[in-house]
């Protein structure tokens, strides 16, 4: 391949993302909002935020986690949020002891509450680690959604609500899904998961027993 060739396979990768994310941006745009709007319902009062993903979409559920546990721009309270992939020693015996598909649907039922978020991101949606995870938090009273690519497809099915990414490779919907993470932590900041700009971040709340956020829980 001449640099010719390379050339124009670049501009044709960046011309995907550009059509991907305009398709993002007129049909997504309004459920992320929503999905902020949620969380700032949630984490500020002890819920936590469950993510998980396989392969580069781990990558992206830890990001989304760092942002909230962390900051995403201006200084805030540290909120609850956790990486299941990231649990190696976890992921790695519940893997030998309960088989591959079960490793975050364990975690869900050890970490989850009622009224906490279950995150999910898969480029295909076909992952059965992740579709089991789904279920599983449901049934637990979790709220789930899903990232995935194309739909319709089985975990968007699985999970209470799904943004789908209209994009033909799974490079592009990865790219697209980490402008979704930043989005929705932008739409949780501006939700009121931070403080106003010039006030002094307020205190991360003590969690009790019998957690306010199982009470506040929007029901679908």
């Amino acid at each position: 391949m001449n640099e010719s060739q390379v050339l124009d396979a670049a501009h044709r990768h960046c011309q995907s993302l550009q059509d991907a994310l305009g398709r993002f941006r007129r049909q997504s745009l309004d459920r992320l909002a929503a999905w902020g709007g949620e969380l700032a319902d949630v984490l500020p009062v002890g819920g936590r935020l469950l993510a998980a993903g396989n392969g580069g979409s781990a990558a992206q559920a830890q990001n989304l986690t760092a942002e909230l546990v962390g900051r995403y721009r201006k200084d805030r309270p540290a909120y609850s949020a956790i990486a299941l992939h990231a649990e190696t020693s976890s992921v790695t015996a519940i893997g030998n002891g309960y088989g591959f598909d079960q490793v975050y649907a364990r975690q869900v039922s050890a970490h989850g509450r009622p009224g906490d978020v279950l995150v999910l991101l898969s480029t295909s949606g076909r992952s059965a680690n992740l579709i089991t995870a789904a279920v599983t938090g449901r049934a637990a009273g979790l709220r789930v959604w899903a990232l995935t690519g194309p739909g319709p497809n089985p975990l968007a099915e699985a999970a209470d609500e799904a943004l789908c990414v209209d994009a033909a490779t799974t490079a592009t919907v990865q790219e697209v899904h980490l402008v979704a993470v930043h989005l929705l932590c932008a739409c949780f900041d501006a939700a009121g998961g931070a403080p106003a700009p010039g006030s002094a971040p307020a205190p991360a709340p003590a969690r009790t027993g019998t957690r306010a956020v199982a009470a506040r829980r929007r029901m679908p």
